[in-house]
């Protein structure tokens, strides 16, 4: 598989990082700042957003961007799909007339939004692949490993339920990185599940990734094998907290291991308190910098095999693709501090019901 691969390739380009610092924590806005541009020079970067009432592209995503844009002298502007992949084609079309130069896509949908990339490509508008494939090899895909993120799910539930009844409660089915972070933790669990030690009880793809499906999705799971389910892998940290009400409904929360992704706040709460297993943590303000300094790059050079610290990689569809990959972090109950430390969640959210002296990080 390219994983490991793409990972001796990351390392040796030294893509390795580290959880940045800050002094605080930005709070979400209502709407893409699309006016809130500062910066002078000729270098517009155009943002789409697939639905930015998610809390991370606001919160973290959209800040470390706009800074990296601005740093570099460029001018930030935005729109926002609202989950629509209609709405995305034409914003893709509207940041372009707006005269932006290059243009990052955070997928609602990659196939739907092909030709629009490719359009803007052929009119000399470089375009940048967002945390979600685009399966065009003259975009430059920047992402976390995601192959690597689903092998730290699976991974951490497995160290907890190696034998046993296992849900899988993937990512939308048009998000490429559902079947990542899949392929990723099929290396840690296809052996057992060939043995018979596991046995995938329910398996479902999720529409948007909706906390609210992802629950349903678990109360019929649950439902079909009388409560019989040992662990939950959930590709993310929203779709875990669907999945833990629906066990918690059951009397099983905090007794059925749970995965999730993206260092949500509210995800790593439930850490400290036991119910959900991990959170895989990746660090959104290291990807919007990374973008922002690619995309700044981009302006003065539109050749993406240029851009500091790209490596190859062979996408599913079979396209060499042009790419950024940062390395993620698993956070559980023994390193929570990690997330402390670095500024992500302050200790009264993460703490937050959470027994004294319980967790490392809540005294």
């Amino acid at each position: 598989m390219m994983i490991r691969k793409v990972a001796a390739l990351a390392a040796a380009a030294g893509l390795i990082v580290v959880a940045c610092s800050s002094s605080a924590t930005p709070a979400p806005s209502a709407a893409p700042s699309e006016s809130a541009a500062a910066g002078g020079g000729d270098c517009v970067v155009g943002v789409s957003w697939n639905n930015y009432q998610e809390e991370r592209w606001a919160k973290w995503d959209e800040p470390a961007l706009k800074a990296a844009i601005e740093a570099g002298g460029g001018k930030y502007i935005s729109n926002d799909a609202k989950s629509s992949a209609e709405t995305q084609a034409s914003n893709v079309e509207n940041l372009i007339s707006q005269g932006a130069k290059v243009v990052v896509v955070l997928a609602q949908d990659g196939t739907a939004i092909k030709p629009s990339v490719a359009a803007a490509i052929s009119n000399g508008v470089p375009v940048i692949a967002y945390d979600r494939l685009i399966e065009d090899p003259q975009a430059l895909y920047i992402t976390f490993d995601n192959q690597l993120v689903g092998k730290m799910q699976a991974q951490a539930v497995f160290d907890l339920v190696p034998k046993g009844n296992w849900a899988i409660i993937k990512g939308n089915k048009a998000d490429a990185n559902a079947d990542f972070l899949r392929a990723g933790g099929d290396v840690v669990i296809a052996d057992a599940v060939k043995n018979g030690d596991i046995k995938i009880v329910g398996e479902t793809y999720t529409d948007n990734w909706d906390p609210a499906n992802a629950q349903k999705e678990m109360e019929q799971i649950l439902t079909a094998n009388n409560n019989k389910v040992d662990a939950v892998w959930a590709e993310n940290d929203g779709m875990a907290g669907g999945v833990i009400a629906a066990l918690a409904a059951q009397g099983l929360a905090g007794k059925v291991p749970v995965s999730g992704q993206d260092g949500d706040l509210a995800a790593l709460n439930r850490v400290a308190l036991g119910t959900q297993t991990v959170s895989v943590w990746k660090d959104a303000r290291l990807l919007g910098k990374a973008a922002g300094e690619a995309a700044i790059q981009l302006c003065k050079d539109k050749d993406i095999k240029k851009v500091a610290g790209v490596v190859q990689f062979q996408s599913p569809g079979g396209n060499d693709m042009t790419s950024i990959f940062l390395t993620p972090e698993p956070i559980k109950k023994d390193n929570l501090q990690v997330v402390l430390d670095a500024k992500w969640i302050d200790q009264a959210t993460l703490c937050k019901d959470v027994p004294a002296g319980t967790v490392t990080g809540c005294p």
